[in-house]
């Protein structure tokens, strides 16, 4: 632990995470899961995701917990927590982009 204590200045500090209120993560669910997950989809940029419905999981990990469901309209605070993760070394593995630099999201008619 002393080590630890005294090395802790040489330590790499990695980007701060934004972690949204949670009431923030709390999602509008526009349409069923699997009408999302299983109907058209198109992947678009991160800059066009906002306002638009996931058709895919999104779970960053830590924690492993998804943030996005199929059907739940992504919303800026999420996109910034997951771009602020990814910054931060966070994993994304079921996303189709793990890089969250697009998203897949149900096409419009």
């Amino acid at each position: 632990m002393r080590s630890l204590v005294d090395g802790a200045d040489s330590i790499e500090r990695l980007p701060p995470v934004h972690l949204p209120d949670p009431r923030a993560l709390e999602l509008e669910q526009a349409l069923l899961p699997r009408e999302a997950f299983f109907g058209p989809t198109e992947q678009v940029p991160v800059e066009r995701a906002v306002g638009r419905i996931s058709a895919e999981t999104i779970s960053p990990y830590p924690p492993g917990v998804p943030v996005v469901a199929p059907g739940e309209v992504i919303t800026e605070p999420v996109v910034d927590y997951l771009r602020s993760g990814i910054e931060h070394g966070f994993l994304i593995s079921d996303a189709a982009d793990p890089s969250v630099r697009s998203f897949r999201v149900v096409a419009r008619p």
